[in-house]
């Protein structure tokens, strides 16, 4: 058999020990804040019927989507015309691996409405699939970090979102603005310039602004069918500078007679004044380019952008009113956010903003010369993890030079060492690995010793 050079699909990645440490740095940060707040963890399934997933996301996450192969011998079902796509699906493919958390966990409350209590709190961290082109920050299999409240309408949810962000990024030590707009109010735009039919080609091009500049976003709103006259009214809404107040003022102008904007403008204000309650220790900016792709959310949408590293949004979401209504159960109100682990991962590691002690997670080496050694050793070893210090000894009897090499490759910050003479003694002796510095102790003592350097 010819040998196959070992690969990959493109956008996934393996991780090695020290990424997984910092991969789950990220996470227990995030899960520890979400606890905080009264969440409670689920989770779903990798795969989704694909009636779950399509028409959910807009067109462009409908073909971002990854659809998998029916098993069996599925081809015979298939009929001899291949062109049109939509009818030909089904046949070959009912089943995709899931786009966001947020759909799949609208199906999960309908299936288990009568086991949850409403509002219902919940966070899921898992893995989600995009077949997107891979670039920096951007990936075909990365994780989401959701947290989400269902079954209320109050925008104090909006303003615990807000702060729960400001706490996870606090303890990252990430420097973020967060971004607020409200899709009412993109709706009352549409509006203004005559174009209410068109608010999804809207949304989804001025959203786009930051990425591909105004002149691009002005000649796809073209492409769509936007009138110029539009386009042009559209100019000063969306450019609109100054602080929120002066932003708010200028809508309530525009949005005169119109109700939806009205509403929107409402919710802000509402949103803006319940946050002001929380210790935010981030700017909290009023866009009202951010639009949030996602044709499901309905109200406040929210994005946060690391300002020390050029990755685009690191943490995004917002309200949707009737996600649940598609599947049957209406009248459900619900707003969460997502955390994109995979960018907070990037931004710390281009910042250097990881804990050194993260990068040694066994604390202590115990160096083993021999089966008298071992003897005297695991149980001093048994006792360090039976008090929360992680520990391992070396696996077999090696010249010390090589042990040693093992424990500076793997950044261990102690070392142990006992020979003859400290077992006659029972005595073992501890070295600091940063220090240099070498102590002997009796294994009575060895975690106050141990608990003085780590």
């Amino acid at each position: 058999m010819a040998k196959q050079k070992p690969s990959i699909p493109k956008g996934t990645r393996d991780f090695l020990p020290i990424e997984m440490s910092r991969r789950n740095y990220i996470f227990s940060t995030i899960r520890t804040v979400f606890e905080n707040y009264g969440f409670l963890p689920i989770e779903t399934p990798a795969v989704e019927n694909l009636s779950t997933l399509m028409g959910k996301y807009g067109e462009e996450g409908d073909r971002l989507l990854f659809k998998i192969i029916n098993s069996g011998d599925f081809l015979n079902k298939v009929e001899d015309n291949f062109e049109d796509y939509k009818k030909l699906l089904p046949k070959i493919s009912d089943k995709g691996l899931r786009y966001d958390l947020t759909v799949p966990f609208a199906r999960f409350v309908v299936m288990n409405r009568n086991e949850i209590t409403n509002p219902f709190k919940r966070y899921q961290i898992q893995p989600v699939w995009r077949a997107d082109r891979p670039q920096k920050g951007r990936y075909r299999e990365f994780f989401q970090c959701d947290v989400d409240v269902i079954g209320s309408n109050s925008m104090l949810n909006e303003a615990e979102l807000i702060s729960i962000i400001s706490d996870v990024f606090t303890k990252l030590k990430i420097n973020v603005t967060i971004k607020i707009n409200n899709r009412k109010i993109l709706s009352g735009i549409a509006e203004i310039i005559g174009q209410a039919d068109k608010i999804v080609d809207i949304t989804v091009a001025i959203d786009k602004l930051d990425k591909i500049g105004i002149e691009n976003v002005n000649n796809e709103l073209a492409e769509k069918g936007i009138p110029a006259k539009a386009i042009e009214k559209l100019q000063p809404i969306i450019l609109l500078k100054g602080n929120t107040e002066e932003k708010l003022q200028q809508l309530k102008e525009w949005f005169d007679d119109i109700e939806i904007g009205k509403k929107g403008i409402e919710e802000l204000e509402e949103t803006f004044k319940f946050a002001k309650l929380y210790d935010i220790n981030f700017p909290i900016e009023l866009d009202l380019t951010l639009a949030r792709g996602l044709n499901y959310y309905t109200g406040i949408i929210i994005e946060v952008k690391a300002e020390d590293v050029n990755i685009g949004s690191i943490t995004g979401g917002g309200r949707y009113d009737d996600l649940t209504g598609i599947f049957g159960l209406n009248d459900m109100s619900g707003v969460g956010i997502s955390f994109g682990a995979d960018r907070i991962y990037d931004v710390l590691n281009e910042t250097n903003a990881f804990p050194s002690e993260i990068e040694a997670p066994t604390k202590v080496l115990f160096i083993n010369f021999g089966i008298k050694e071992q003897e005297y050793l695991v149980p001093i070893l048994q006792k360090l993890r039976k008090n929360n210090i992680s520990a391992e000894i070396y696996p077999e009897h090696a010249k010390i030079k090589r042990q040693m090499t093992y424990a500076n490759q793997r950044k261990f910050p102690i070392v142990i060492i006992a020979g003859a003479n400290e077992i006659d003694n029972k005595q073992v002796q501890i070295k600091n690995m940063k220090s240099g510095e070498q102590i002997l102790v009796s294994p009575e003592n060895i975690l106050e010793e141990i608990e003085k350097i780590i």
